[in-house]
């Protein structure tokens, strides 16, 4: 029965993102913000809304560790699978502005995170102010590159006349179902883990993170086929960050997160530490800025030793 409140959680967490996404841009429309802007907060902001709703829903019933891996878990399945398995459809060409702005950032963050938890094995509202603050810094500068480049953002023209009464509707579905579906998530998850004998963190670290990455799964994979290269690997650099400044630093300004289980600092974090940093000497050798398909088969490969690890310790 557990794994079944997972799939419906996982199902309305998709649904509730889908109506929040449509509600939130066409809502940022009435208010006359640019495409560009509406493109790199609003719908960034709104995609995150589910593995926010699961962390905070988390920490507030009394499991911080799904809390926390769940962005751990997230994180390493958003490149070891979702850009190993992107690579593997159609090689991808990586842009400049990857290890000039978006890895860096992303490597800050992620040590960051290690920092503070390893610091006093909690996450607090100071901390979590640092990190919510830093990611507000790092969207600013993305938009004052963006106008200077004149980027243009893919944001759907068609929510621009969106009457009221709809938005309030899509609102209304994309918070209930947002809202149900971290509950049901989040209670299956502790079901599975004692049906399984195993922790929480690591029911969040697997099946949860792979749940909460089949979005970013299905949109890689589709831009790979349509050959929207620069597309994969910008998005995936991004909910990265997002998953860290965002989910994990508003969940802690709210409540703290304290770090219940061994495994997260001792294994866990140094996985999602090692995925990250791995990716600039993937890109570099032997073919420069360019993730091949051999390339996407090791990332693949060690998600799945990873994988193992967590279930077999």
């Amino acid at each position: 029965m557990s794994l079944v409140w997972i799939i419906l959680g996982l199902l309305l967490l998709v649904i509730g993102g889908e109506f929040l996404v449509r509600s939130s841009v066409a809502l940022s429309f009435k208010l006359n913000i640019s495409k560009m802007v509406i493109g790199m907060t609003v719908v960034s902001f709104a995609t995150s809304a589910p593995e926010l709703l699961v962390s905070l829903n988390a920490a507030l019933t009394g499991s911080p560790a799904i809390a926390i891996n769940n962005v751990i878990g997230s994180n390493i399945a958003n490149i070891g699978l979702v850009l190993g398995i992107t690579a593997l459809v159609s090689s991808i060409a990586v842009d400049k502005s990857f290890y000039k702005l978006n890895w860096p950032v992303m490597m800050l963050f992620s040590l960051a995170l290690f920092y503070f938890l390893r610091n006093d094995n909690q996450l607090v509202m100071v901390e979590g102010v640092v990190l919510f603050g830093a990611l507000i810094a790092f969207l600013l500068l993305l938009i004052r590159v963006a106008k200077k480049e004149k980027v243009v953002e893919d944001v759907d023209d068609k929510l621009a006349v969106v009457s009221n009464f709809k938005i309030l509707i899509w609102l209304l579905i994309g918070a209930a179902a947002l809202y149900f579906g971290s509950e049901w998530l989040v209670e299956g998850a502790k079901d599975l883990a004692r049906a399984l004998g195993v922790s929480d963190a690591v029911i969040a670290a697997t099946v949860i993170a792979i749940g909460t990455s089949v979005p970013e799964l299905a949109a890689s994979v589709i831009a790979a086929v349509k050959k929207e290269k620069a597309l994969s690997l910008g998005n995936l650099i991004g909910s990265n960050i997002f998953n860290i400044g965002s989910v994990l630093g508003l969940t802690s300004i709210i409540k703290t997160i304290e770090v219940t289980h061994s495994s997260i600092l001792s294994r866990d974090i140094y996985w999602m530490l090692a995925f990250a940093a791995i990716l600039i000497p993937l890109i570099i050798i032997p073919k420069q800025m360019n993730l091949s398909r051999y390339k996407g088969l090791l990332l693949v490969a060690g998600y799945g030793i990873f994988i193992f690890l967590a279930f077999k310790s």
